[in-house]
């Protein structure tokens, strides 16, 4: 079984963790969210508050295989600034597991330096901020070897069944999507 884990940071844009955890927890991998902070409960960007399933300082993270991080500006300002979220990151990404970002969370990824190279999304706007990765702005998703990159808030579907795509087949992310009744352009 595929072990994920989401970090959750105050600030975190909520649509973009909440939906990635639904669609894995749907394909019935293990999820849990992490949160930075102290607390369980965690404040998104837009004030919803939610509970995050485990702090990141209680929180063994050789048992996982994939590594998600959201956008949000303060969310991903907050991951930025702790260390080990960028140690976690380098770590995931020098071991082969998969690393993910959406929205402004691949800015994340390049302030631990994986994304020099590879080609990579963001939110519009942000593509300087990418650490040297080549921006791809013509696509909602991109996935460079066990990078997988994205866009914003309505792309969160299309991450989510990349993702699963990733850890299991296209045949299961385009099964997901049908059964979420998700239709693509």
């Amino acid at each position: 079984m595929n072990r994920i884990c989401v970090f959750t940071a105050e600030g975190v844009e909520e649509v973009e963790a909440l939906t990635v955890v639904d669609l894995l927890r749907r394909q019935k991998c293990d999820v849990d969210m992490i949160s930075l902070g102290d607390s369980l409960q965690v404040t998104g960007s837009h004030g919803i508050v939610f509970m995050a399933d485990k702090k990141m300082s209680e929180t063994d993270f050789s048992s996982y295989d994939t590594l998600v991080i959201p956008g949000g500006l303060k969310g991903t300002s907050n991951l930025k600034q702790e260390p080990n979220v960028l140690a976690e990151i380098r770590n995931f990404h020098d071991s082969g597991r998969l690393v993910a970002a959406i929205c402004a969370g691949p800015t994340v990824l390049a302030s631990a330096g994986i994304l020099a190279g590879k080609n990579a999304t963001v939110y519009p706007g942000m593509e300087d901020s990418l650490g040297g990765a080549v921006p791809v702005t013509d696509r909602e998703v991109v996935t460079d070897g066990n990078v997988i990159t994205s866009r914003g808030m309505g792309t969160a579907i299309p991450f989510g069944l990349a993702i699963i795509g990733y850890l299991s087949s296209a045949e299961d992310a385009k099964t997901m999507a049908k059964k979420i009744v998700f239709q693509t352009t």
